[in-house]
């Protein structure tokens, strides 16, 4: 669908009365009749968003734009808030519900999830089951577990 004759005279109105004798040099020797259709045919996909052309019109750059660069601008045109419907109420029981669904995970995160001590308990079951420890090592993993030397 094509823009309409109307909406096309105005446009080339406004550019006329904007750019004074630079938008008529800018059309060219081309008959202004096809000119205008060229305009139509490419502006087409704005025929429903006649917002984005007086946007466009609004934010006119400094020399006169051809076909393409007015399409471009109409493009940049920011999208229309539209309206929406209010956010639903959370039902208090089925928070609650999902809540305690996370009640278990919350105590497994709050738990140690790591023994910093494991190390000092390998040593010591090492030593007792015979393997020769370093005697500062097996020093530091009695330490750290609280175990103290047989004097």
């Amino acid at each position: 669908m094509s823009l309409s004759t109307k909406t096309i005279d105005r446009l080339f109105a406004r550019m006329a009365a904007t750019y004074g004798a630079a938008w008529d040099r800018s059309l060219g020797n081309a008959p202004l009749s096809d000119v205008k259709s060229v305009w139509a045919h490419e502006l087409s996909g704005f025929a429903d968003r006649l917002n984005d052309l007086g946007w466009a019109l609004e934010n006119l750059p400094e020399t006169a734009p051809n076909v393409m660069q007015f399409r471009s601008l109409c493009r940049r045109a920011p999208t229309p808030d539209a309206p929406r419907l209010p956010e639903p109420k959370a039902d208090p029981e089925r928070v609650r519900a999902e809540i305690a669904k996370l009640a278990p995970m919350r105590r497994a995160a709050s738990a140690p999830s790591y023994d910093h001590k494991a190390w000092a308990r390998r040593h010591i079951a090492r030593h007792e089951a015979g393997e020769r420890i370093r005697p500062i090592t097996l020093r530091f993993a009695r330490e750290a577990l609280g175990i103290r030397e047989a004097a």
